[in-house]
């Protein structure tokens, strides 16, 4: 079982965003990043994108990809832990042949298609069906966190400066694909060009300039921050953590559902916001640790 000992301390401080220092952590799976000073947000896409602000995070680390049901099994088994899908007994699943989202009965993580499908045939994959609530007792078992949005934002540029996309400016350049993306007008027809309908395993398209995988595309990621519309309007430069409190959690990286004509989630700078208790079929997570 991986656990990264970020602190000495025990219990919430664990959860804690600007700790106090402490030992090194196991950095198993995680890539360092030294931080910097970035521009985040953008001028040109939805109102609450924006506007345009200089940002400093410090150094943290980061899964070179998002969590995936192997490893999420670790935790379970270790713990018995019981998602909030799994008590409900439904998640919610875009259906294609619907147009539209539904109440996904007896989908949850173990199921991540619902019944008949099963998590160990897909252990590769990115873990769905979670609450924030379930992605963070996850991160707190392997003694580590959500990353913040100035941080998911900083490492998904990948040292790129201004670029629209992780990997550059194009998003197909030379016809290659980076990311799991929906080909097509959406929802009427995804064309699965980049070979996949759903989301797939993690790994399968290039990493950023950082070495890490899947930063926009495949799925939504939770992140550590409550959402206000205006937030970045008044955020601080050094290490921002989102407003205080609020009812939505903001969600970053965008998913296999995007496309050109809707959302255009898998943008750097695009960012979406989610009732912290729903369990989607797009939306996993990755954990952070603190550099020291």
């Amino acid at each position: 079982m991986l656990r990264i000992a970020i602190l000495a301390a025990v219990g919430t401080a664990l959860l804690c965003i600007a700790c106090s220092s402490g030992p090194p952590p196991d950095v198993s799976g995680m890539v360092l990043l030294e931080g910097g000073e970035f521009t985040m947000g953008t001028n040109e896409g939805e109102p609450f994108e924006g506007p345009e602000h200089p940002v400093r995070v410090g150094p943290f680390y980061l899964d070179e990809h998002e969590v995936t049901n192997r490893q999420y099994a670790a935790f379970a088994d270790d713990t018995g832990y019981v998602t909030e899908s799994e008590r409900l007994g439904w998640s919610g699943v875009f259906d294609p042949r619907q147009n539209g989202w539904t109440k996904g009965d007896g989908a949850d993580w173990r199921r991540p298609h619902g019944p008949g499908s099963s998590h160990e045939q897909m252990a590769d994959y990115p873990v769905v069906h979670l609450s924030w609530d379930d992605a963070v007792a996850y991160c707190d078992w392997r003694g580590a966190r959500l990353p913040t949005e100035a941080e998911f934002e900083f490492a998904a540029r990948g040292g790129l400066k201004g670029a629209k996309y992780a990997w550059g400016d194009e998003l197909t350049p030379g016809g290659v694909h980076h990311a799991n993306l929906w080909q097509g007008i959406f929802p009427n027809e995804d064309r699965t060009l980049d070979g996949y309908g759903s989301h797939g395993p993690v790994k399968k398209f290039p990493p950023n300039g950082y070495g890490l995988y899947d930063m926009t595309g495949n799925v939504w990621e939770w992140v550590q921050d409550w959402y206000a519309p205006d937030y970045f309007r008044y955020s601080p430069v050094d290490d921002p953590k989102g407003p205080r409190t609020g009812d939505q959690k903001v969600q970053r990286g965008g998913s296999w559902l995007c496309s050109e004509n809707y959302c255009q989630g898998y943008r750097v700078a695009a960012r979406q916001m989610t009732a912290p208790d729903s369990g989607l079929n797009n939306l996993g997570f990755r954990c952070a640790g603190n550099a020291s």
